[in-house]
This record gives structure tokens, sequence and C-alpha cells, in this order.
């Protein structure tokens, strides 16, 4: 076949994954098989199998783009010398955003019911998301950031906030303007945290 020859070189198991991510949006998870997917890309109904074993492994191969994904939405649009505050609001628009437009892959992201999260792909595509979290709660001045853990309680409360503003937001549970956005968005209702400079002050 044209596309079997097309994709003989490598290119198959990442011609697949897109095209699962095409249908994904389109037709939502129920709509996501493996025959759909080679039907899609125009390979045999094994090829999916013979990369992926079974529709879960495919699905957490997915995910593990989608993370990718998600860790550049949230670095887009900022040069590299961009100061502190500018990459905290960039990455927590950038998570948003990026559940938005991505509504059926953000929530596949996170299911531990359709991919499997210990997978070492997935492992690392989540962990490299994570990091740009983890890299914009340094150094950020707040109350729980003396505690023994509190590099970890700044992680969880910028997660918790931008993951929480996105689900909500694409359950649409939040009052909204006329042209359908919510009325505060997660820059509104994103404490204006300083940071602290490696010699101990506060800077805005």
């Amino acid at each position: 076949m044209e596309h079997a020859r097309r994709y003989h070189h490598g290119n198959l198991k990442n011609a697949l994954v897109a095209a699962g991510m095409s249908i994904l949006e389109t037709d939502g998870l129920a709509g996501l098989s493996l025959r759909a997917i080679a039907a899609r890309v125009g390979v045999s109904h094994a090829a999916p199998r013979n990369h992926f074993g079974t529709l879960k492994g495919l699905l957490t191969a997915i995910a593990a783009e989608g993370f990718r994904r998600h860790a550049a939405a949230m670095r887009a649009g900022l040069p590299p010398a961009a100061d502190r505050p500018a990459r905290l609001r960039a990455a927590m628009l950038g998570y948003v955003r990026f559940a938005a437009e991505n509504p059926a892959l953000f929530a596949l992201m996170f299911s531990p019911l359709h991919c499997s999260h210990d997978d070492p792909a997935l492992t690392s595509a989540a962990a490299e998301s994570y990091g740009v979290l983890r890299e914009i709660a340094a150094g950020l001045d707040w109350d729980k950031a003396d505690a023994p853990d509190g590099a970890m309680r700044t992680e969880w409360m910028l997660w918790s906030l931008a993951h929480g503003y996105a689900t909500l937001s694409q359950a649409q549970l939040f009052r909204t303007k006329a042209q359908g956005r919510p009325i505060l968005d997660i820059t509104d209702i994103m404490p204006a945290f300083p940071y602290r400079d490696p010699a101990g002050e506060t800077r805005p």
C-alpha cells in the first residue's frame, strides 16, 4: 500500500499517534480504536497492534505526546531572558489554553483508566510538563515557602490552581461574558506572588 511504503522507514509509529490524536479530538475517546487509526493512516489492521500491543498502549503513547506538547505550550511565546513573573504568567496561561484547545487529549493525559502512568515514555513526558511548574515555582515568596516541604507545596499550589481552573472552565462552571469566555481568567485569579532572588531579597 502507498501509505505503508511511506511510513516504512521509522515514521509509522509517529503517524499512528498523530492519527489517534486527530480522531480523539474529532470523535472523542469512543471513536478511537486500533482499527480506526489503521484506516486513517492507510495501513493494515495489525500495524497499530504491532507497535503498541493494545489500545491502552496506543492511548498511553498519545498521552505522552500530549504532555510533551503541554510543556511546549507553557513555554511558548517567551524570549529566553523573560523574567520570572512573565514566565509564571505564560506558563499558567499556556496550561489553561492547552486544555481549552485540546479537551479530549487533556482529559486522556490524566486518566489512570485509559493510560498506563507507569509507562517510561509517559512518565518522562509528564515529568517534562511538571518540570515547567517546578521552574516557575522556584523562589516564589508566599507563606508556605519556608516550610520543610515548601518547594513541593509551591509546585502543588500552582498545579492545583492551573489544573482546577482549566477543568472547571472546560465544564463551563464559570460565569461567562457575552462571547462565552469566563468573566475571570487564570491571571485574574492568580495571586501576584513576588519572587526571592538568590541573595534572599524579595522582588515583584
